[in-house]
């Protein structure tokens, strides 16, 4: 739906701005205005959005230790990281079916399942799925779950279904499970539903363990199950103080600009590792934050 959704977005917006250069430029503008205002236009409403994030990600920040603390250099990384990180983003969701594909069926020791967040597919998954395959770590599998504003313990049932799909596929008894933002809270879902059987370890990258409050601003079932203090989300923390029954690696970012504050990724069961410099999407696209989902899943 969220691929249908922003492919026709796509389709639609390219073709009243081609439209609206040819008659401009049958007016007599020079064509070369428009070729060189597309990444403009294209860029505008990213621009946009991340901005807001950000000034909303800042009002209700996580007070940073000083050795977190960005120069006007590393904010503007910051900044234009986010914004080239969805910019990316939306054509790899709207045609997700053609760049990302499962791996042939195939015996493996080692699988891989990559979770996605709230109101994406697994096209955002696209060069961290790459970096992993090619460092040969194991097999990696992406999934998709549905309705976008559905309930999060719904998603976990899809999840367990493609689990089952890969251990059968690969000969694996178990899996590795990576997952992003609400991804992380899906794969722990699964973990309350189903157990540890299937499960080698659990990788959250800026998963919102205790809620985000910009999610109190957005309607949908599993984004009220995000909002702090939420009834299922006090749940699925309920025993988080004792040792987990697999391992779990928390990865965040001082610096996310949707899981505010961004002390909410911290979770007492699991390692926490911090960096900084990095936002919320572009935690998919960062070297550093992939090479450390590499440690974690090695």
């Amino acid at each position: 739906m969220t691929a249908i959704f922003l492919l026709a977005l796509l389709i639609v917006g390219t073709t009243n701005y081609v439209r609206w250069g040819l008659h401009c430029v049958a007016q007599g503008v020079p064509p070369w205005w428009f070729v060189a205002g597309a990444p403009v236009a294209y860029l505008a409403p990213v621009v946009l959005l991340v901005m807001v994030s950000f000034i909303l990600s800042w009002i209700w920040r996580t007070p940073r230790p000083p050795q977190a603390q960005l120069d006007l250099a590393g904010m503007a990384r910051l900044f234009i990281g986010e914004v080239f990180a969805v910019a990316v983003s939306w054509p790899l969701i709207a045609l997700h079916r053609l760049v990302i594909r499962d791996p042939r069926p195939a015996p493996s020791q080692l699988a891989i399942v990559l979770v996605h967040g709230v109101l994406v597919n697994d096209g955002v998954w696209f060069m961290m799925r790459r970096y992993l395959a090619r460092h040969g770590i194991g097999a990696v599998y992406t999934v998709n779950y549905g309705p976008p504003y559905g309930d999060i313990d719904a998603f976990a049932e899809q999840l367990s279904v493609k689990i089952e799909s890969v251990c059968a596929a690969t000969g694996a008894a178990r899996v590795l499970i990576v997952g992003h933002s609400m991804g992380g809270l899906v794969a722990r879902a699964y973990l309350r539903q189903r157990g540890p059987a299937r499960i080698e370890r659990i990788v959250t990258i800026g998963t919102p363990h205790h809620g985000s409050v910009l999610a109190r601003g957005v309607i949908g079932r599993c984004l009220a199950q995000m909002r702090p203090g939420n009834a299922w989300l006090a749940e699925l923390n309920r025993d988080a103080t004792k040792p987990s029954t697999v391992p779990i690696v928390s990865i965040w970012s001082r610096h996310d600009s949707l899981v505010v504050p961004q002390s909410s990724c911290e979770l007492a069961c699991a390692k926490n590792v911090a960096v900084v410099g990095v936002g919320h999407n572009a935690l998919l696209n960062n070297r550093a934050v992939a090479r450390l989902v590499k440690q974690a899943l090695a």
